[in-house]
């Protein structure tokens, strides 16, 4: 990084910025400087973050920085811009989208840097092109602890807010998010060139993220030398092993829209999401998903839909029908095969026997039944294998003589197995701490009068999910009563 203190006019952060996205022409984006937040003050952000990109540690919390992500000082190297995209939302056509309310500045150290809510754009349709206060908050959060959990996502380096008013169900306060991905590619942006036939640029579009992204596709003998059909493989996969680890883990994303699914399987777009408190297959996160068309146990099925529309959105350059469906065939069997394994590691199983699956099964009905928290469940688990916390896990039982006979068989499962490392993997397969709905709340309501330290306390604990923290049990006990009353919509 570059020491040299940063002009007057623009701000030199010493990176070292690569615009690739920017190379694909005016057909991908409108070129626009985000809008200027009045008085912004800092709220939170990720140190670990900040050195994967190489930011040097004096910028953290700096005013400089505060005012070049704010949008109020033009970050040198950067050239703004909103990308277009198409979409599916709520399993319907939407037509042209595009990035309504964010501006990608460009890429630096191979990870791009956008701001979102800074401000109107040629794609916010209805909108103000701004981001409230709670759901900037909640994105934040929830983009840290994903990565804290391994699970793949968009991050957050920091969040900024304002006191500038923003009109939504009522008058809320303003704020910025920096996100940072390798690209905020979506399933939406091959949609867009499809459906208005424009297939130079969609070319333009796949040849782009199969060379900077999936180079192996280049080499692929599977598909007779047909790229296009092994993007589409690739990008199945990766979006299997992503919906796999939020089944394990209990994340229910709330609104999968194909424009907000990433190209590179990242979770992408935290709006009404939440961990599960009690286990219900059934549960709709999304106050807004009135039919349940996103409920926790639809999350496969929907994902294999927006897979298929991206299929066809590929078809003119795949051209063969049966390719397409051959590089959509591998999301089905990697997506069973990925969750099996992460269920049984969260058992601690270190090897594979005929029983498992109904093992797993049985245990799920049995959470389903009795309404079991979730997190906790599977935590206390581990540490009574552990050799603590024995007693507590039958607590979370009305049936436990149902519970009782599940963990005979349990027991018998594990009997030959070396139990330092059954317990070992439990421990670092189930988190003691995930972002509940009812944390977020109440660290949103201490920023509202500009105290940060909820915000802080939540990313230093979600950072690192497995471990003890000793001092912070209570932000690992069963939700409140209130909690389940909070309902979170599209508009969160």
């Amino acid at each position: 990084m570059n020491s040299t203190p940063p002009s007057e006019r623009d701000l030199d952060l010493g990176c070292i910025w690569n615009n690739s996205f920017a190379k694909l022409g005016n057909d991908f984006y409108t070129r626009l400087l985000p809008q200027p937040l009045p008085a912004p003050y800092w709220i939170g952000h990720s140190c670990a973050l900040a050195r994967k990109l190489g930011l040097a540690e004096h910028w953290l919390a700096s005013q400089e920085l505060l005012q070049g992500l704010s949008g109020n000082r033009m970050i040198n190297g950067t050239q703004p811009l909103a990308s277009v995209y198409s979409g599916h939302q709520f399993g319907r056509w939407a037509g042209q989208l595009g990035d309504g309310r964010a501006v990608l500045l460009g890429e630096t150290s191979g990870l791009e840097m956008q701001l979102k809510g800074s401000g109107h754009t040629p794609y916010s349709r209805m909108g103000d092109g701004r981001a409230v206060l709670r759901s900037s908050i909640r994105e934040f959060l929830c983009s840290e602890a994903m990565h804290g959990l391994g699970i793949a996502t968009t991050r957050a380096l920091c969040v900024i807010g304002s006191d500038a008013p923003v009109q939504r169900e009522m008058i809320e306060t303003a704020a910025v998010l920096t996100r940072v991905a390798p690209s905020f590619i979506r399933f939406g942006h091959f949609e867009h060139f499809s459906a208005k036939n424009q297939i130079v640029q969609l070319k333009m579009l796949a040849d782009y993220v199969t060379e900077r992204f999936y180079p192996e596709c280049r080499l692929s003998d599977k598909f007779a030398g047909n790229s296009y059909a092994a993007l589409l493989e690739a990008v199945s996969v990766r979006t299997a092993n992503m919906v796999a680890q939020w089944q394990a883990v209990g994340f229910c994303h709330g609104v999968m829209n194909t424009d907000n699914m990433s190209v590179l399987g990242l979770t992408i777009d935290y709006g009404p999401f939440q961990f599960l408190d009690a286990y219900d297959p059934q549960h709709i996160c999304n106050h807004s998903d009135t039919l349940g068309r996103y409920a926790f146990d639809q999350q496969p099925n929907i994902a294999y839909w927006n897979l298929f529309c991206l299929g066809q959105a590929l078809l003119p350059l795949i051209e063969e029908p049966e390719l397409a469906l051959a590089g959509l065939a591998s999301f089905k069997t990697v997506f069973a095969t990925t969750l099996h394994g992460l269920m049984c590691a969260k058992l601690g199983l270190v090897d594979e026997q005929a029983g498992d699956q109904a093992l797993i099964e049985d245990l799920l009905k049995l959470l389903e039944q009795d309404r079991v928290d979730y997190t906790i469940f599977w935590r206390r688990l581990s540490n009574s294998k552990a050799g603590t916390d024995a007693a507590a896990l039958h607590e979370l039982f009305v049936n436990q003589n149902a519970l009782d006979a599940w963990l005979r068989r349990y027991a018998q499962r594990l009997a030959n197995l070396p139990m330092e490392r059954v317990t070992d993997l439990m421990l670092k397969s189930n988190p003691k701490f995930v972002l509940r709905n009812y944390l977020c709340e109440q660290a949103i309501e201490q920023a509202k009068v500009k105290d940060f330290s909820g915000v802080s306390n939540l990313l230093a604990l979600l950072e690192f999910p497995y471990e003890e923290h000793p001092g912070f049990d209570s932000y690992a006990d069963c939700p409140p009563d209130w909690a389940s009353s909070i309902q979170i919509s599209c508009s969160s």
